[in-house]
């Protein structure tokens, strides 16, 4: 089974300078936990719903601040023409649970486990998520 076929097409982006809360409310709008932070054409970051409570309520934060201060930077990716196999494998090396999907350079969509375990079978999402849970190595 290929990415494009398990993906999530429809994602919202932010913007680096968005406020956190602004960014909190669009994914409340949309029902989603995650957005991708794009500037310049390519995505820069990605945030999720966690990252927001971990990085800024938990601190006493400025939900007003920009989410670039919230969000991970180090984003992963893979295209829509990649496995899904190849894909959780990724996940599972780098100790994720979402890669955003490019294809020529644009955001094509986001695959996230939950999306596999819809698609590809729980099977794969347990062996997935027991690598992505493992103590990251030192």
């Amino acid at each position: 089974m290929k990415v494009s076929e398990a993906m999530t097409a429809q994602v919202v982006t932010a913007k680096p300078g968005d406020s956190i809360q602004s960014v909190a409310k669009i994914m409340a709008d949309v029902d989603t936990g995650c957005v991708p932070i794009f500037d310049d054409g390519k995505v820069v970051g990605l945030v999720t719903d966690r990252d927001i409570v971990l990085r800024v309520v938990a601190q006493g934060g400025d939900l007003s601040g920009h989410i670039s201060g919230a969000m991970s930077d180090h984003v992963q990716d893979c295209r829509p023409d990649d496995t899904v196999a190849d894909a959780a494998g990724k996940m599972a090396s780098h100790q994720l649970r979402r890669l955003v999907v490019i294809d020529g350079g644009k955001l094509v969509g986001i695959l996230s486990l939950g999306d596999i375990a819809v698609d590809f079978g729980a099977k794969k999402v347990g062996e997935t998520l027991e690598e992505i849970s493992e103590p990251a190595h030192a």
